[in-house]
This record gives C-alpha cells, structure tokens and sequence, in this order.
C-alpha cells in the first residue's frame, strides 16, 4: 500500500507553494511511523497519494479550497493516533477515484487563550492534550478528559471521537465541555459556534454534532472548553470479589452520596491481568479527587461498603498513581496492532451480568479485557485476533437484547471488511445522511469511515 501519483496525475505545486515544500510529502517522503498510522485508515487496495501540514487556519481554508475545486477525497488528521479506529476509508489510485489526501492539523497547536478566572480555555485542534494539561496546570487547572493515547492525543482528534475516558462518571463527555468550536467546511468556508464564555449556548447543537463524527463534517480549527481547578488530592480505592457482591457495592456506591470522579468495573481477565485479584474475580475501581479531608473521608466509607460485603479491598494514593496507568495499556490495546476493541454500551443496571455472562458463556478459552464506566453504561472490549466475525455479531446481539450496543474501533482491515463496524439499529440514519450531505455534499471528507458509510 501506499505511493504517489504521477506530476500529471497530482499537480502539488499549488501546495507547496502556499505551504512551502517541507509541509507537503508524498507517501514516499513520509516517515515510517505516519504511513503506518495512515494505513490503518485504509481499506485494502486504497492510496494516500499525500500529506499536506497547514499551519494556520487561513492556510487550511486555502487547501481545502483547492482540494474541492481539483475533487480530491480529504482524510482529516491530527497525530493519527486514533485513524485506526471506525470504518475503512476508501480512495487513492484507481480507476473512478479522486486522489486521497491527508490534511494534517498538528502544526496548528497554539494556545489562543486562557480565561483563568472564567475557567476557560481555547486551543487550535492540533495542540495535544498532554501539552495543554501541562499549560493548564501551570494555573492550577485541567481538563477533565483522560482519553487514550495521551501522549499523542489532539484536541481535534478527541473532539471528532467523543474520547472522553473514566472522568466522564464525574465530568460528563467531551461535548458536555465544549464551549466554542471553529472548523473549515469541505468547500473550504469558515464556520463557528459556541463562544468563549460559559453561558454562551449559541450554536450548541453543532458542537454536539461535531462531536464524535469521525471527520466527515468537517476539519476542526478551534475548540473552547470549560476547565475546572486541579484536585488537592486523588485517591483510588479497589473492591475485588464476585460478581453479586460487585453488583451489590455499584448499586450502593452509585445511590450514596458519595461523589467519585470515576467508577469502572474491570472484568475477571482484566482483574488478573492488573494483578488485584484471582480467577473469577470481578472488581470496581473508584476514583476520588478534592480536598484532603473530603477525600479521605469518602475512601474510608467505601473501603467499609466493601468490607461489609467481604470484598477484598486496596486502597491508597499510590493505587491511584498506578492504577489509571496500568489499566489504560491492554483497555487501549496499546502495541497490539492486530487486537480487536470495541467500544460498547449497556444499561448501566445490567453491567455486571452481562460482563458476567460474557466470561462464562459468550468468549470461554480466550483472553479478554473488560471495562464499563458503571454509571453510564459505556466501556470497552479488547479481544485477541482470534475471536471470529460470528462470535462479535453474537456479542452484539447480546448487548442490542440490553438496549446498548457494540461496535468496532480497531480490528484488523481483514475483519471489518465482513462486518459492519458500527452495528447501528436506530432509526436516525436517513438524517446523519441529509446532515452529511448538508455539509459535505460530494462525500469527500473521510469517506465510509462513519455509521452506514458516511
């Protein structure tokens, strides 16, 4: 996979031109670790035929101008640290098919601004979270989003996936922080909604819909979010046990009126494999964060829950440094190229019979990883390549039967050429398509990489 068209066939003097020649590379040009990314996006026999890196806004809006009057196909990019999760997307060489660019937004990572006082803050997409947690911590601040990949995330790449991560229990999702958000249209156009400030509800609706769309509305610019002040302390505590007696202790936990900043249910494989507890054994991990003496107050009365219900409990600040860590590596298949995750959801009262029935009755012999974010009922999967087509479609059945559902970030391009990654039964296709066609009428921006093949 990969290669360039011929000069004839892609004319990219207008780009370098306008970027200068270092922001434009072929595929050959490319380094190693950028194809791979790249290549993860791809359907099978599909082409980057370039990379283009703008640097500013205006730039952006230049390239996309050009790239829709020459009807090149766009994948939007950031890091690439996400391209390999959702559908496949086809384009390149070939007969019947418009060149396949990729416009990267990593140059476009400056700070725009940060209203301290106001608990705001506005960034270009391609800043990554990991350097604006470090600018926002310098004001005793942060963002209440723990997503995968980290140390590469973009504030672009997360927006266009709703990654979120655990905090959700506490801080709601990616769009429930989102103030403001400027983006470039497929025609090139500016456009923005929201503001800089909290009461600003203008254009609300947009964010909402940008959020997690996968790139096929539009390239993300800007993004302001709401922050909040950095906790004085963080505390995790662990209950080990069996499943009834997990059950027993979410249910208390999420009816107290205790306040977590995360609760997450790990399944027994997941359990091993942090090595907190035995064959067969189920857990739930909470996360408190806030003053000392609140925080120590709130570990205490969890640690009794979990004593009253003979659960084996591990507690403390140094669980809380490790843990988080320890448990986003084999949650994000981190290494595993070839690993099989999902992203799922259930209702959240049903969580841990269902985790419960998939260990003893779904997936027996084979190694999984399990995790639900108890209070919303979404989680994640990891499954080893071996697990067949049937066997998901089965799992996904199982999950519909419980009003959620499963699909299909990363597997290999084999597998989600026989399934369809999203598995969407709702009724609300018809409109993602008008909304679609609404913004990107000539299907150019990350093409069949979202549900029904938008």
């Amino acid at each position: 996979m990969g290669g360039s068209f011929a000069s004839e066939d892609l004319d990219l003097q207008a780009m370098e031109k306008l970027l200068g020649d270092s922001a434009v590379l072929t595929w050959e040009t490319l380094d190693s670790e950028s194809q791979a990314k790249l290549q993860g996006a791809l359907a099978p026999g599909s082409t980057i035929c370039a990379a283009l890196f703008p640097g500013t806004q205006s730039e952006l809006r230049e390239v996309m101008t050009y790239t829709s009057q020459h009807q090149w196909t766009v994948l939007p990019v950031g890091r690439g640290s996400k391209l390999h999760w959702g559908g496949l997307v086809n384009g390149g060489k070939g007969k019947g098919r418009s060149p396949l660019i990729a416009v990267s937004t990593r140059r476009m990572n400056r700070l725009i601004d940060h209203a301290v006082g106001d608990l705001t803050v506005t960034v270009e997409a391609g800043m990554s979270v990991v350097d604006l947690q470090a600018t926002l911590a310098k004001a005793g601040q942060f963002l209440a989003i723990d997503p995968a990949f980290p140390d590469q995330a973009t504030i672009g790449g997360i927006v266009a996936t709703a990654d979120t991560g655990s905090l959700r229990h506490r801080y709601n999702g990616v769009r429930d922080m989102l103030l403001g958000l400027s983006f470039v249209r497929a025609d090139g156009q500016l456009a923005k909604a929201g503001g800089r400030v909290v009461k600003n509800v203008a254009g609300y609706d947009l964010m909402k819909l940008f959020t997690g769309s996968y790139g096929t509305l539009g390239i993300i610019t800007q993004a302001t979010f709401r922050v909040y002040p950095l906790p004085e302390m963080s505390q995790t505590v662990v209950l080990v046990g069996k499943a009834k007696f997990i059950a027993q202790a979410t249910a208390t936990l999420l009816s107290s009126a205790l306040t977590p900043v995360s609760v997450d249910l790990l399944s027994t494989q997941t359990v091993q494999a942090l090595n907190l507890g035995d064959a067969m054994e189920m857990a739930i991990a909470v996360r408190f964060q806030g003053i000392q003496p609140s925080v120590e107050q709130q570990v205490k009365r969890m640690l009794e829950l979990g004593q009253s219900l003979g659960l084996v409990s591990v507690a403390g600040t140094e669980v809380d440094e490790v843990l988080w860590e320890r448990l986003r590596k084999p949650m994000t298949a981190e290494g595993q190229e070839r690993a099989i995750a999902c992203k799922i959801g259930v209702s959240p009262s049903e969580a841990v019979s269902v985790m419960e029935q998939m260990e003893s009755i779904e997936l027996p012999e084979t190694v999984w990883y399990g995790q639900i974010h108890a209070a919303s009922g979404l989680g994640r999967l990891v499954f080893p390549e071996s697990v067949s087509p049937q066997q998901l479609l089965k799992l996904r059945s199982r999950f519909q039967a419980c009003r959620g559902f499963l699909s299909i970030l990363q597997a290999p391009a084999s597998l989600k050429q026989q399934i369809d990654v999203w598995g969407y039964p709702g009724n609300a296709l018809d409109l993602m398509r008008k909304l679609k066609q609404q913004f990107d009428p000539d299907y150019r921006l990350s093409p069949h990489r979202f549900v029904g093949g938008i």
